[in-house]
């Protein structure tokens, strides 16, 4: 039986796990959303109820009904010739994306993790319904482009507030990628809120921190790793100052198993990357939960078995 990897081609992590499934004779088909349809070509027929066929490169080939399990690792998007009209590519993409999108998402494989719970999993409104229902505590949100709503929100929140971003938190302008960290509320802020009524804007109130985890569930595996910040910005954000973190597994409450549990249940996702505030008093309260999360950061600093559990469990499938 058969893993399909979808990567991209520059990708240490998905490396590391290829690597991992060959060393255990796993079968493994590599490739990029990218290359379809000038280097990946599928040959899909439905008979009696099922998609039979191929999937292959130049490299490689494996029938639909050998694939165990699909490890969807942040591919990047189709690709088409560029003698095409841009009117030309967005048909073609639409058609790659229901034709081999489409047959895939079909396969009753164990998916790592299905393009259709990820879809859902992106709406951080949505993670935290789900988790509050699941048991876990969140901080209290209110998403608004009403500038006086975010004044009234800051006036009354403990701590003060945070503002941050829903999806990704970068931009490119000219050749310049700016980055909207998680940052605090400043007074400077609250008598300017102008910006607000652009967009959508998330605010929530601060949670005071003894430090921050990282938990990632594998399959059964789960890693809860600490991050503790050095310096006052990333102790607001750790991913503004990577080098100021240090790392250590920590033990779980036995209430956080169980609403991650729950909440894996419901979002029906086999693998996830949840990050935590720890409070001083020890309660641990959700940031958000992602369906697609980067480890291989992880397994380099606390050398977490990370890749060899992504392997068993697309080796193990859905069986």
């Amino acid at each position: 039986m058969t893993v399909l990897v979808l990567a991209r081609e520059f990708d240490p992590t998905a490396d590391a796990v290829v690597l991992a499934l060959v060393d255990r004779g796993t079968p493994v088909l590599r490739s990029d959303l990218s290359a379809f349809p000038t280097q990946l070509v599928l040959d899909a027929r439905l008979t009696g109820g099922q998609w039979t066929g191929r999937l292959s490169n130049e490299y490689h080939g494996v029938a639909l009904t050998e694939l165990v399990s699909i490890w969807n690792r942040n591919p990047s998007s189709y690709s088409f010739p560029e003698d095409m009209t841009a009117e030309e590519q967005r048909y073609a993409y639409r058609e790659a994306r229901l034709g081999l999108g489409g047959v895939l998402a079909s396969l009753d494989v164990l998916w790592a993790n299905h393009p259709n719970r990820c879809a859902d999993a992106i709406f951080k409104p949505y993670q935290w319904k789900l988790a509050t229902e699941c048991g876990l505590r969140v901080a209290n949100t209110v998403i608004t482009n009403d500038p006086e709503a975010v004044r009234r929100f800051a006036e009354r929140a403990e701590h003060g507030a945070i503002v941050k971003s829903l999806g990704a938190a970068s931009i490119t302008e000219e050749d310049e990628i700016k980055v909207a960290f998680t940052r605090r509320l400043s007074d400077e802020d609250l008598r300017d809120l102008r910006s607000v009524a652009v967009t959508a804007t998330t605010v929530q109130e601060w949670v005071p921190k003894a430090f921050e985890v990282r938990l990632t569930v594998i399959g059964q595996e789960w890693f809860p790793i600490a991050i503790h910040a050095s310096t006052p910005a990333s102790y607001t954000d750790w991913r503004s100052e990577p080098s100021a973190l240090s790392y250590e597994f920590v033990p779980i409450p036995q209430s956080v198993v169980d609403g991650v549990r729950g909440y894996l249940a419901r979002a029906n996702l086999a693998y996830a990357g949840f990050d935590f505030v720890v409070r001083p008093d020890d309660e641990w309260v959700m940031l958000e939960a992602n369906s697609g999360p980067q480890f291989g950061w992880l397994e380099a600093a606390t050398g977490a078995p990370m890749a060899a559990a992504m392997a068993d469990m697309l080796t193990k499938g859905a069986a």
